[in-house]
């Protein structure tokens, strides 16, 4: 019995050992994984900075830039033209890709979705439509989101987090990798507002068109938001040619208040002078997107308000059939009615698009994504 005793208190001690070296590299881990940077976060000259830290020459950082934008990869244990050292040791140092692909959803009209788990256990949506050769991805700015408009699945589940702009980025290399498409377009109009996450959505856009990392042209990026004035007179400030479109949705206050509740503290008047000074600031015609909802916002007087608030703008106006979203009551208007809606607005001299929808089959629509649904 004693020999049994001495040899339970051995094996027990023997598996405390373990627990806490098991338990101490677990923190050691979990410390380094805090130490590790994002080099997506990172710009040309701090990559460059970072690998000098490391012993290595400052030239690796365009190699590595060119592995990770140009050819999409984002192993740097792939990236042949490094030395092994720098390879072996640039890992725990710096993270290309936090996110992982969670699912995949292809729709037939070549519209694909994934849904991505990012580091910390959230997740988001981000989509690739192709339109020959024109590849653009649809990226998200925020887990969730905080503008309640009722009509959209977006914000059904609130507003999470803010995501970084790193996390913005990862957006478009997991969507080439997973097809194989070079990204040539980038609209942030996926779940959240990107101009109530400012400095990282501005940060991402500047590394997108950087020549040194994502190389797009600014005219072929547009940000999207639901109309937050104070945010629209700071983004005409900034020395960015991007696009800005302005979710409206409504042609009145009072309708607005009914469908996007928390936008609607920004008064129409507000929202369209804001657009204004962007024009003149930044010289780039304004996008207004309006999404028909049957019998709510459109009938023919909804178009003539609407070709009002048009008129006092260089602008397009995109028409957008509403996209069902399962647990909402919203319908989309027949098709002889959006048509009519639009002919009102091109009689009063708008220039009017009827947007084409895509990827509704696998909820990947304007209006459809949510927080990982």
């Amino acid at each position: 019995m004693e020999t049994m005793s001495t040899l339970l208190s051995f094996f027990y001690l023997f598996a405390l050992t373990l627990f806490c070296c098991g338990q101490k590299a677990y923190n050691l881990a979990m410390e380094n994984e805090h130490d590790t940077k994002h080099l997506l976060d990172m710009t040309a000259a701090e990559l460059a900075a970072e690998i000098e830290s490391l012993g290595g020459k400052k030239f690796r950082a365009k190699q590595i830039l060119e592995w990770v934008w140009q050819r999409g990869v984002a192993d740097f244990a792939q990236m042949k033209n490094l030395p092994a050292t720098l390879r072996s040791d640039l890992p725990a140092r710096l993270a290309i890709l936090t996110s992982t692909i969670e699912t995949r959803s292809d729709a037939d009209d070549g519209v694909v979705k994934l849904l991505l788990r990012l580091g910390d256990g959230e997740r988001i949506e981000t989509v690739l439509i192709p339109a020959g050769k024109r590849v653009t991805a649809c990226l998200s700015t925020q887990v969730g989101c905080a503008m309640g408009c009722k009509f959209c699945a977006s914000g059904l589940d609130g507003l999470r987090r803010n995501m970084t702009a790193g996390e913005i980025l990862e957006q478009i290399i997991q969507l080439r990798q997973a097809t194989g498409q070079n990204i040539t377009n980038v609209v942030l109009m996926g779940t959240g507002e990107p101009l109530a996450n400012y400095d990282a959505a501005i940060a991402a856009v500047r590394a997108m068109i950087d020549p040194k990392r994502g190389g797009i042209s600014a005219r072929r990026i547009t940000l999207s938001t639901v109309g937050l004035p104070e945010g629209i007179a700071k983004l005409a400030d900034e020395d960015l040619a991007i696009t800005l479109a302005i979710s409206l949705h409504a042609s009145n206050d009072a309708l607005r208040e009914k469908i996007m509740p928390t936008p609607s503290r920004y008064p129409l008047a507000d929202i369209i002078d804001a657009a204004d000074e962007f024009f003149h600031s930044r010289g780039r015609e304004i996008t207004l997107e309006y999404t028909l909802l049957a019998g709510l916002n459109d009938s023919l007087d909804c178009a003539a308000e609407l070709a009002n608030l048009a008129g006092k703008l260089r602008c397009n106006v995109n028409l957008i059939r509403y996209n069902p979203v399962e647990q909402l009551s919203y319908v989309p208007p027949p098709a002889g009615t959006m048509q009519r809606f639009a002919e009102t607005l091109r009689s009063a001299g708008v220039n009017v698009n009827i947007r084409q929808s895509r990827g509704s089959a696998v909820n990947a629509a304007c209006g459809q994504l949510r927080i990982g649904k």
